[in-house]
Parts: C-alpha cells; sequence; structure tokens
C-alpha cells in the first residue's frame, strides 16, 4: 500500500469490526449490509498485504491475527480522536463557553446537579459537559477544563488539587434491614459487595485499614463505573464501598444510607482540574473556576467531623 494512501472507509469499516466483535453486527452499527463491510476487509488485507482475521479451521467466532488486533485497536483510536475533533470543530466555541471533559460518574453524581447553580448566577457563560470513560488530553476532546480522578500526572495540562474524598460503605434501607447491626463491621459477613474497578475504592483496601483478618473482600460482582455501583447498591443488590463525595446526592434522598458509621478512608488528593493552555485569562474560565472552588471547598456533610 502506498504510504500516502489511505482507505478510510475500509479503515472504519475494520474498526467497527474490532469494536463489535462481528461482521454483521458492525454493519449495523454503520448501518451497510454485511456483504459490503467483508468487502471492505478483503480490500484492506490486499492493501496491506497480510491477513487481519485469522480464517483457520473455520472457527465460529471471529478471530484476529496479531496485526489485526495492533490495527484494530490503532484505528478505533484513531477514529474516536477524528470523530471528537469533528465534532468539536462544528461547536459553537466562543469566549464564554465552557468544554469541560470528565468521567461519566462524576459527571452524573456530583457535577450536573451543581451546575444549575452556576447557570443562575453566571446566564453569559455556557458550559458543555463532554464524558468519555477512556479520557484523553484535553486538546483531542477540544476541551477547555477536565475533571480527573486519580494522582495529578497530567503533563500535557496545568493541574491543580480540587478536593479530597472519603470512602464508606452504603447500601439501600430495606438491604440495611436484612443486614441488622451496620454499626458493627462484622455485618460484612452476611453482605454481598459490590465491586466498582477504581483501585482506590476497593474492598481490599477497607479490610487492610481496619484489619478485619476474618472478611473476605473477593466475592461479589462488579460494576465499571461509580454511578453504576451506587445505582445497584440502591437497589438492594449489595453493599458498595462508595466515594462520599459521589453518594452525596443518593444519600440526601434516602436511596442509601451509610454503614459502619463513623469509620472511614480518607483520600488525600482525590480530584483535580486541569486547564488547557493559554485559557487561564479568560473571564469564563476564571469566573467557573472560582465558583469551582467554592463547591470543592464546601465539607461532605457525610463525612466523619
Amino acid at each position: 500500500m502506498q504510504r500516502q494512501f489511505l482507505p478510510l472507509n475500509a479503515l472504519r469499516a475494520f474498526a467497527a469490526v474490532y469494536e463489535s466483535g462481528g461482521i454483521r453486527s458492525a454493519a449495523r452499527t454503520l448501518g451497510v449490509t454485511h456483504s459490503s463491510v467483508s468487502r471492505h476487509l478483503r480490500f484492506l488485507e490486499d492493501s496491506l498485504g497480510v491477513a487481519l482475521l485469522d480464517r483457520s479451521n473455520n472457527q465460529r467466532k471471529l478471530c484476529f491475527t496479531p496485526q489485526g488486533a495492533r490495527l484494530g485497536e490503532a484505528t478505533g483510536e484513531a477514529m474516536s480522536l477524528l470523530s471528537n475533533a469533528i465534532i468539536s470543530s462544528c461547536e459553537t466555541h466562543h469566549r464564554n463557553s465552557i468544554f469541560i471533559s470528565t468521567a461519566p460518574s462524576f459527571a452524573s453524581c456530583w457535577l450536573m446537579e451543581r451546575i444549575h447553580k452556576f447557570n443562575e448566577k453566571h446566564p453569559w457563560i455556557e458550559i458543555s459537559v463532554l464524558v468519555d470513560q477512556k479520557l484523553t488530553r484535553l486538546s483531542d476532546q477540544g476541551a477547555d477544563i477536565g475533571i480527573r480522578i486519580g494522582d495529578g500526572a497530567w503533563a500535557e495540562s496545568e493541574y491543580r488539587l480540587l478536593m479530597d474524598e472519603t470512602l464508606f460503605p452504603v447500601c439501600s434501607p430495606s438491604y440495611a434491614k436484612r443486614l441488622g447491626n451496620v454499626c458493627d463491621p462484622t455485618f460484612l459477613k452476611k453482605a454481598k459487595l459490590l465491586h466498582d474497578r477504581d483501585s482506590q475504592t476497593s474492598w481490599e483496601i477497607w479490610r487492610k485499614t481496619f484489619e478485619l483478618d476474618w472478611f473476605d473482600p473477593t466475592p461479589g460482582p462488579r460494576f465499571t463505573s461509580s454511578d453504576m455501583l451506587l445505582d445497584a447498591a440502591s437497589k438492594g443488590l449489595g453493599v458498595a464501598l462508595a466515594r462520599g463525595r459521589m453518594a452525596e446526592s443518593k444519600l440526601r434522598t434516602g436511596c442509601l444510607i451509610r454503614l459502619a458509621a463513623p469509620q472511614e478512608i480518607r483520600i488525600p488528593g482525590a480530584y483535580w482540574i486541569l486547564l488547557a493552555p493559554d485559557i487561564a485569562d479568560r473571564a469564563a474560565i476564571k469566573t467557573f473556576v472560582n465558583w469551582l472552588n467554592v463547591e470543592c471547598a464546601k465539607p461532605s456533610v457525610w463525612s466523619k467531623k
């Protein structure tokens, strides 16, 4: 294949096949026939001169060759970046508009319920929220501000600490009744544990912190985000080790109750704000960052005093 030639339609089709794991499912995603997707794949393999799909032994499940797996992963990321860039280019991005990039769980559990307060005070500023489970650089999303959960190692942007966090067990009121005395940590022997993929909120951390040698922290279903975890707990599926900031709304409305109080684990550097280069002097940015710092400085009423 000539270096300057990129078969974009074929690459888009292959990216859809790799992501969906099948030709027919990729065709449904793209809104084309499965034979069209197959033609694109054959054309791509002929152009590259390598096999992308493993067709040995007439395997029922679609399998990729090592070259196909590498190309699928790279093409998927490239298509996502291209899509974000196109969307960003089409957006009206005036000086009074702010694009915020963050994780879906933080947006739904903490940020969105506060945005209306900011809008009431500053109607001249337009806030847009971009969410993605796999967060990328701010420039890749066309974002001005990023709010991240982690350790503060984001070299491509200016970053500052926003707020700390606390961890403690939560469950629905009905599930708590089934557990009995939820101030006694031995209630965990009877509880079904719900797990977040976030390594900072693992039940193993709770076991080690409070030296619960009798406690097995491994069983129980897994969830990919904090909002899903808290929703599962509020529906009575078990006990979650929750980030207090994320759980505030459900605790306030009574969908969840706190267990094992006053025990909690503190995470001192839990949330960070990232600023894209050369935007700090914009009045809208300054106004939003100042407001956000005030909101983050408010102590959680669910934290131990």
